[in-house]
């Protein structure tokens, strides 16, 4: 029996307005080499000047994480190159970064957790862009100085499955505090991962294999899966030694296999040492103060939730992974008279099902007091469970208000006992067979009239009150 070993290298890119040492802005979807100075194409004489922003927002994150934030840091220089890297250097942080010792709770189906360590969160430049057309390469340093976030856990993870719930995690928490967009698919935050095994219960780290760049938690457990079952093979084989060496690795989605990119490097080959064009980076106790307040974090909210709302920790879970569902969950709620059980339901159950395509949370054709009255009418029964998916259907396709079209949908709840009363009457009436049955013990009868009554209101009528009526008059 083997046990997996994971670390995971995720690089953030904040949202600053500005690059991290110069003043030209982040929005590198421009035209090619548009946003570019002295300073980020590296020319002789050009100096970096640190972005406060980044500091706040690194800040943020170490906070946010129950981390250590050192209030004197330093850069250090990176030395390698590659053709969207003008300087031939990287301009990051080695020995003393911004942020280390954090942690980050994961939460299991079942409803236990477990911590992960972070062992830093680094401040860096980001690249640029190679653009491959053909035989042809063309490089766009519109996001060379863009400022990145290394943040480097410990190898705690012991699973893929763990490591997408980490990664999920710190994707979540990164959102709420409004220092990424996170954009998978866009680069915004990307990850590498380290895997290696060992035998149960051996506590050696053996060698790990880092596969770079992945942008989606869906291949990042399968390319953990597949390089799991590559190394254990090796190792059952005799070949290990062989065939498992420190080394980059891409992942292919076509083949579902690893692949062999480049020898793993060892610091020594990047030849680091103290940047000498910045000062130390320093926090003073005025910036420290204003750095570490940060909006509650999604365990924070999750817990809220559970206490102000009266929804299971499960559902809370679901509502608080995102932002977006968590702001509209609370617009719900903040309409008087809407249960947390009726907007749950409603948002988790019946609105996630319908938002296809180009639809999401954010641009749903039902917004949020849409779903919200929807659930207030369920909740002071002027409309059944039942007819509220019908309304949600049709509001779905149709700007319209939902009193309007609950009226125009001949949806509402009759509420008239002495209208349902008559319809009782008629069906027991016609069904005097069926009467007798459920008088001598067929119990599962009551249904049968349930349904004839609600058949002969066209759904209209209240089936609490339809409930109470017949039990009265069936006893």
């Amino acid at each position: 029996m083997f046990e997996v070993v994971i670390g995971l290298e995720v690089h953030v890119q904040l949202n600053t307005k500005t690059k991290l040492f110069c003043s030209c802005p982040t929005s590198f979807n421009h035209k090619q080499n548009t946003n570019t100075c002295p300073t980020c194409l590296a020319l002789p004489g050009a100096l970096p000047v640190l972005n406060k922003e980044v500091l706040h927002k690194s800040i943020m994150l170490g906070t946010a994480v129950d981390a250590t934030i050192n209030k004197t840091s330093y850069f250090d220089r990176k030395s390698y190159f590659y053709p969207d890297s003008p300087s031939a250097y990287q301009i990051t942080q080695l020995y003393t970064p911004i942020v280390e010792h954090g942690e980050l709770t994961i939460d299991f189906e079942d409803g236990s957790n477990k911590t992960i360590r972070i062992n830093r969160a680094h401040i860096e430049a980001d690249a640029g862009k190679n653009i491959h057309d053909g035989d042809i390469s063309k490089v766009d340093l519109n996001r060379a100085g863009t400022p990145l976030l290394e943040i480097v856990s410990e190898p705690d993870m012991r699973s893929a499955e763990e490591a997408v719930l980490y990664l999920k995690k710190l994707h979540s928490i990164l959102r709420y505090i409004d220092i990424s967009d996170a954009n998978m698919q866009e680069g915004s935050f990307r990850c590498d991962v380290n895997v290696s095994i060992r035998p149960k219960g051996d506590q050696k780290l053996y060698t790990r294999v880092e596969i770079k760049n992945i942008n989606s938690f869906k291949f990042i457990q399968k390319a953990i899966e597949v390089e799991v079952v590559r190394q254990i093979e090796a190792w059952e084989d005799g070949v290990y030694e062989n065939e498992i060496v420190q080394e980059t690795r891409l992942f292919d989605q076509v083949k579902s296999e690893t692949r062999s990119m480049r020898g793993k490097e060892e610091a020594a080959d990047y030849r680091y040492f103290p940047e000498p064009d910045l000062l130390k980076c320093e926090v003073t106790d005025a910036m420290m103060e204003e750095f570490t307040k940060i909006p509650e974090l999604p365990d924070a909210k999750k817990e809220r939730f559970m206490n102000e709302y009266k929804i299971s920790e499960y559902n809370a879970s679901v509502i608080t992974s995102e932002i977006e569902m968590a702001h509209f969950f609370e617009t719900m709620m903040a309409i008087d008279g809407v249960s947390g059980k009726t907007a749950t339901s409603l948002l988790t159950v019946e609105l996630l099902a319908r938002l296809k395509g180009e639809f999401n949370i954010s641009n749903s054709p039902v917004n949020a007091d849409k779903l919200g009255m929807i659930a207030k009418r369920i909740d002071d029964q002027t409309i059944s469970g039942k007819a509220a998916k019908e309304v949600l259907d049709y509001l779905m396709e149709n700007d319209e208000d939902v009193d309007a079209a609950i009226e125009k949908l001949g949806l509402k709840q009759v509420t008239d006992t002495g209208a349902i009363e008559a319809i009782c009457d008629e069906i027991i009436g016609a069904n005097q067979d069926k009467v007798e049955q459920y008088k001598s013990g067929k119990d599962k009868l009551f249904g049968f009239f349930v349904g004839q009554v609600m058949k002969a209101s066209k759904g209209s009528a209240n089936p609490q009150a339809v409930n109470e009526i017949l039990k009265q008059k069936l006893s």
